[in-house]
């Protein structure tokens, strides 16, 4: 009897130590974060994020003014920027605010996140470095407005402004490294990959440069201003123009590889998944081509033109904002409807993807989440899993009490 029941005991032990085990496995998830502007420094635009299927909200927050910045995550926290001229630092579960930074201009710009701070630039002229707890490390004062979001890669910042110049500064201390000029503004956020810098001005160009000079490689031109930001794949740099064109060009030469059509500008920025490019037009349509050729994959039609709003891609799903106030989420596959969500304005903002939610700014003056409800997040695992250990240990004890009264009259039949 006795040594029955230390089996029993000794095999609920170990089902709730492997238990355990399974729970904190699963449950503790690895961070997926998107710290800049399309995710990281080439601007895939892509997360290997979980998404929500559904457009519940998870939280929303309210700034006082529009919200055209895109969202930045990291290590839990969201970074964003106001047209009221500051900088948010929001809890990114629950959406509370951590600490907020005024500015003198407009924060168009979305922030960029690396060894420790927070690098955003503002209509008043100037790229702001803080720190995580929202204290200023430096600034550095341009000749005009920073609307272009910077992208941070080997301890360097690289961003455009409208003063036409695109600078590259000391990450630490916010010294100028080098600056290139051109005749229009820099509006687009650069990209880099391989020792270049990729970006767009509204003279209608995309510059190729080296990253540790800021010498010119190639530049191209298109026919109307390039407000979108270059995507780099695969060989190829992907960017929209306001003449309607979506281009794919050699990364090395600047060669023209393919050119797409649409009926509207494009201020979105592409990005490139699986073979496909994603990007929204003026047109009111967001388009899926063909990476390598160019040819038309699919078409969804909002209600109403797709200006700055960029799309981001996880999940199997396609996010992007829209003018007629609606956040949508379509299948990547063929472009079918899943979701939408209305704000109360015009989203101009592009969407982040991280740590199964989708974050997106409005001009309603408001930033939402969309996924799991902030009270929730690991609730059901752990309900789940005590339940299922009540359960096994009732289900012991009623074992033991049978085995007990089925002993018991064994020994009473047993005759003395």
């Amino acid at each position: 009897m006795k040594k029955t029941l230390v089996v029993l005991i000794v095999g609920l032990l170990c089902f709730l130590m492997c238990g355990a085990f399974a729970f904190e496995v699963s449950g503790s998830q690895s961070s997926v974060d998107w710290p800049m502007f399309h995710q990281n420094l080439t601007h895939t635009g892509y997360s290997t994020s979980t998404v929500p299927d559904i457009n519940s909200t998870s939280w929303t927050y309210t700034t006082g003014s529009s919200v055209y910045s895109s969202p930045a995550v990291a290590n839990g926290t969201l970074y964003v920027g106001s047209d009221g001229g500051n900088i948010y630092a929001l809890n990114a579960t629950t959406g509370s605010s951590i600490w907020t930074y005024p500015t003198y201009g407009s924060v168009q710009s979305s922030p960029a996140v690396a060894n420790g701070m927070i690098i955003v630039g503002s209509d008043d002229y100037n790229v702001y470095a803080l720190n995580l707890t929202g204290g200023s490390v430096w600034n550095y004062t341009t000749n005009g407005a920073v609307e272009s979001s910077p992208t941070i890669a080997n301890g360097t910042v690289y961003v455009g402004s409208v003063d036409g110049n695109l600078y590259a500064l000391n990450e630490s201390t916010g010294d100028e490294i080098w600056a290139i000029t051109v005749h229009g503004a820099f509006d687009s956020c650069p990209a880099v990959f391989d020792g270049i810098v990729y970006a767009g001005s509204v003279n209608g160009s995309i510059y190729a440069l080296e990253a540790s000079s800021g010498a010119l490689i190639w530049s191209y031109p298109t026919s109307a201003q390039v407000e979108s930001s270059p995507s780099v794949a695969n060989g190829l740099v992907f960017v929209g123009s306001e003449d309607g064109g979506v281009y794919a060009l050699n990364s090395l030469t600047g060669a023209l590889v393919w050119k797409y059509e649409t009926d509207g500008g494009v201020s979105s920025s592409p990005v490139m998944v699986g073979g496909i490019v994603y990007v929204g037009s003026s047109d009111s349509s967001i388009y899926a081509l063909n990476a390598s050729s160019g040819d038309y994959v699919w078409s969804f039609t909002t209600g109403g033109p797709i200006y700055y709003s960029s799309p981001a891609v996880a999940d199997g799903l396609v996010f992007v904002g829209s003018s007629d106030d609606n956040v949508y989420a379509l299948s990547a596959s063929n472009g079918s409807y899943v979701w939408s969500y209305a704000t109360g304005d015009e989203v101009l903002s592009s969407p982040a993807v991280a740590n199964g939610r989708v974050y997106i700014g409005s001009d309603d003056n408001n930033v939402y989440a969309f996924g799991v409800s902030s009270g929730s997040s690991a609730l059901p695992s752990v309900l789940t899993y005590a339940i299922i250990i009540v359960v096994i240990i009732v289900v012991i004890a009623l074992v033991a009490i049978l085995y007990l009264a089925i002993r018991g009259r064994r020994q009473e039949r047993t005759p003395i």
